[in-house]
């Protein structure tokens, strides 16, 4: 009776309906190029057309929203077009990192949590050159902290304890799209990966800042990318 109690309850929580939030009704607006400003990459790196961004990935830098942000939702889709591409969405990158990269000192990217836009052969990528396991990151949603910003990691969390890793592996490969939705409220960021809540941190400072698009060497692309600022 108990095991069968224990698959019910299994399948009850496979059966769940998942959170897929698309980012329309009340208070959700769109994000446009109009809504985002270079801050050390070129002029070309990230372009925009009728609701899709592409970024070709050189040089690495990031392009910030025009406006500070501190409790939101965010919902955005993203492929990537090459391979073992990296990307990934800066939540809370604060205004002093930014003007520091601007000014062409120091990091190529911004202080604050870094929602990672990962393709899978990244991991084969890192491990033929390296010759060492990758198990410090993975390719399906990882959370963590960039610069100073300290962040307390939703388990599982990396073997340093810095990052969260996703519960389930949910991202999709090369030319497929995938779908986030990022909650970011009172200094806590939670990620769901194609419908399922998978990774984030709590205990955030800082917990405001500007949302990032991250280009990091290789080509990928966004959509459908809209937010909804609350209290």
């Amino acid at each position: 009776m108990l095991w069968l109690c224990a698959v019910a309850s299994v399948q009850a929580q496979d059966a769940a309906p998942k959170a897929f939030v698309d980012g329309t009704g009340l208070g959700w607006r769109e994000l446009s190029g109009t809504n985002f400003a270079i801050v050390n990459t070129d002029a070309d790196t990230f372009k925009w057309t009728n609701g899709f961004v592409f970024c070709n990935g050189k040089p690495i830098g990031v392009t910030r929203t025009t406006m500070l942000v501190t409790n939101f939702e965010l919902v955005a889709q993203w492929r990537h077009l090459q391979s073992g591409g990296n990307s990934g969405i800066f939540v809370w990158a604060t205004p002093e990192s930014i003007d520091e990269l601007a000014s062409g000192k120091g990091r190529r990217l911004p202080t604050g949590i870094e929602v990672q836009v990962l393709d899978h052969g990244y991991k084969e990528i890192f491990e033929k050159q390296s010759g060492k396991k990758a198990t410090w990151f993975t390719s399906d949603g990882d959370v963590f902290p960039t610069g100073t910003t300290k962040m307390k990691p939703f388990p599982p969390t990396s073997p340093s304890g810095e990052r969260s890793f996703p519960r389930k592996n949910l991202s999709k490969g090369i030319n497929e799209w995938n779908h986030y939705y990022v909650r970011a409220i009172n200094g806590e960021v939670r990620l769901w990966v194609n419908g399922e809540e998978v990774s984030g941190g709590t205990e955030i400072r800082p917990a405001w800042g500007y949302l990032c698009l991250e280009s990091e060497g290789a080509p990928v692309e966004f959509k459908d990318i809209r937010i909804r600022e609350l209290p």
